[in-house]
């Protein structure tokens, strides 16, 4: 039996994130350039697409290009926004075949002129689109999020628009770039890597995370369908507790578990 036919369709995540990791690494292994590595992983894009699409789930949030990118040698970042033009331009199709509604995430000023066009034709061309929506997280960053977040409800309060006594979470919730969506039930990072890096650090409070040492260029749909299965396993407690022993037994430990239990604790759920 496949992992797909393990499913549970009717417990299926809304929101499901993934931080696109191992491009370079798997280029280098291959002794390609690491540009290379990126364009081999548009397959793997797709295949989460056209999953996520077939599933039933509401939301899709791709990692893409992090605020920090920039740091990357300019030839690379050059190479990668020619690719992100390329592969909205070529995979538009497979959008509007699966009823995708697309989406960006990220400064869409700091992009390139051409990119930006690009990035407002697929916006223009999928609103009408009924089914998953997809985000791309393009020179986005978890905490440059947030700034812009403050500096808005701190504009409303210093036109006298709103008390500061009536900001709360919904409000701030409302000023990011996911706003009126379901916030992500699971991040799935690939790699083997066991870091959130900057992404979706408000959206993220109570979400189950994945870890897998597949390299993203080689993520297939099948590898989707293991972390479905895994997160349909486990039990999300948002917090509470259904043991009202099991607080006080938590706080008693906790201090207890060392780093590096942590990390096995982290490398057993990938």
């Amino acid at each position: 039996m496949s992992y797909l036919d393990k499913i549970d369709k009717a417990a299926l995540p809304k929101h499901v994130a993934i931080i696109m990791d191992g491009n370079g690494r798997w280029a280098i292994q291959r002794r390609m350039p690491r540009l290379q590595g990126h364009r081999n992983a548009v397959k793997a894009v797709r295949a989460c697409v056209e999953a996520s699409a077939e599933l039933g789930l509401q939301v899709l949030t791709l990692y893409a290009f992090s605020t920090e990118n920039w740091q990357r040698p300019r030839k690379e970042v050059s190479a990668l926004m020619d690719l992100f033009f390329e592969f909205l331009e070529k995979e538009l199709h497979t959008m509007l075949d699966n009823n995708v509604r697309f989406q960006l995430i990220g400064n869409r000023e700091g992009l390139p002129d051409f990119l930006q066009n690009r990035l407002s034709h697929t916006l223009d061309s999928t609103a009408a689109n009924t089914g998953l929506l997809l985000n791309l997280a393009l020179n986005y960053g978890g905490r440059d999020e947030m700034v812009r977040a403050v500096r808005r409800i701190a504009e409303s309060v210093k036109k006298g628009d709103l008390l500061p006594e009536n900001i709360d979470e919904s409000l701030v919730s409302a000023n990011t770039y996911t706003a009126g969506q379901p916030d992500p039930d699971l991040i799935i990072r690939t790699s083997g890597e066991l870091r959130l890096s900057n992404f979706l650090i408000w959206q993220a409070a109570y979400a189950e995370f994945y870890f897998t040492e597949v390299l993203w260029p080689d993520f297939t749909k099948e590898d989707l369908y293991k972390a479905l299965l895994e997160f349909q396993h486990r039990k999300r407690r948002m917090g509470r507790t259904t043991d009202s022993g099991s607080m006080t037994e938590a706080a008693n430990v906790s201090h207890l578990v060392s780093k590096t239990e942590v990390t096995s604790i982290l490398k057993t759920s990938g």
